[in-house]
């Protein structure tokens, strides 16, 4: 009998002639991603804000899988004019995108603010990929059924939704707590993630003209929970380092789900993957919280997204 090993990475589809975007590729989760997607063939766009450290991931995936396709794309997501310009320059470089990965974060860094005056972490986490799926949904629409993967975080779970209603709310911590910053931007993408489908699906009628997903790669030795220890006392910064080695699973295992929503033709629209024992192993369907499937709270949350970035999604309702 031939026990069931759950899904891998080498059972990806053939994806060329596919186009993808992962932002946050320079490492960790986002470079596997990335590096997966490119293996599979498709042409793999990098979304990062450091163009230097972009280039030795670029390296990196094309020294591991000869022949790869991968270019650069600078987006600072704490700068929304940095969004802008950056779909502009993907509008001039594709025709279509196919899959877009909204994978990069900050997590419980030093308090400060983005560009516009916003909460880092809510800032670049949910309103800088917020707006740069809006600002993308014309190349999104013009592929044939595209997939927009929004990755959050099991610390969704400790997040009341307080704070995600008004625009004047994203300029705070809540409680003065960076962790608990962290927890509500994560839960604010999953918030997205399930209204994008939402309105896909009435907008269109059909969640197969684009599919919004989303993902958690449970708990994940990555230089975003090693950034996190910065700043912290040196006896908590250590206990952390110990336990995310002895606990914490891959980069290539914490990259499943996401490449799971992102190519797997059963994935669909509104779904939410993360590892099949919550912190580690193959990719399952799992449940979001109570809150993150308030929908009441998801509209009043993009509706002070739209205010705050100025990203209307109008095109989701145009006749094509």
């Amino acid at each position: 009998m031939v026990q069931w090993r759950g899904w891998r990475a080498a059972d990806l589809p053939e994806l060329t002639g596919r186009v993808a975007l992962v932002t946050g590729a320079t490492s960790g989760i986002g470079l596997e991603t990335a590096a997966q997607l490119a293996r599979g063939g498709a042409r793999t766009l990098l979304g990062v804000r450091d163009l230097e450290r972009g280039a030795r991931a670029r390296d990196r995936i094309v020294a591991r899988h000869a022949g790869a396709s991968v270019e650069l794309v600078r987006v600072d997501l704490a700068c929304l004019e940095s969004v802008e310009d950056a779909a502009r320059e993907i509008a001039d470089r594709a025709g279509h995108i196919d899959v877009l990965v909204n994978n990069a974060g900050v997590m419980a860094p030093r308090p400060e603010l983005t560009a516009e005056g916003f909460e880092l972490q809510l800032g670049t986490n949910h309103l800088g990929h917020f707006a740069l799926t809006g600002r993308l949904l014309p190349l999104l629409l013009a592929a044939d059924g595209a997939r927009v993967v929004t990755v959050t975080s099991l610390m969704h779970r400790t997040a009341s939704g307080a704070g995600l209603s008004e625009p004047a709310d994203f300029k705070t911590l809540p409680h003065g707590s960076r962790w608990l910053g962290y927890s509500r931007s994560k839960l604010a993408n999953l918030l997205f993630a399930l209204e994008l489908d939402r309105r896909v699906r009435a907008c269109t009628g059909s969640a197969a003209v684009l599919r919004s997903i989303a993902a958690h790669p449970g708990y994940t030795r990555s230089e975003l929970v090693a950034h996190a220890s910065i700043g912290q006392r040196a006896v908590i910064g250590q206990i952390a380092q110990v336990s995310t080695g002895i606990i914490g699973q891959s980069t290539a295992s914490g990259a499943l789900p996401s490449l799971y929503a992102a190519t797997h033709p059963n994935a669909a629209g509104g779904e939410f993957f993360g590892p099949r024992l919550g912190m580690r192993g193959a990719p399952i369907h799992v449940k979001p919280s109570h809150v993150a499937r308030d929908k009441a709270l998801a509209e009043r949350l993009w509706a002070a997204s739209v205010e705050a970035t100025g990203v209307g999604y109008e095109e989701l309702c145009t006749p094509r």
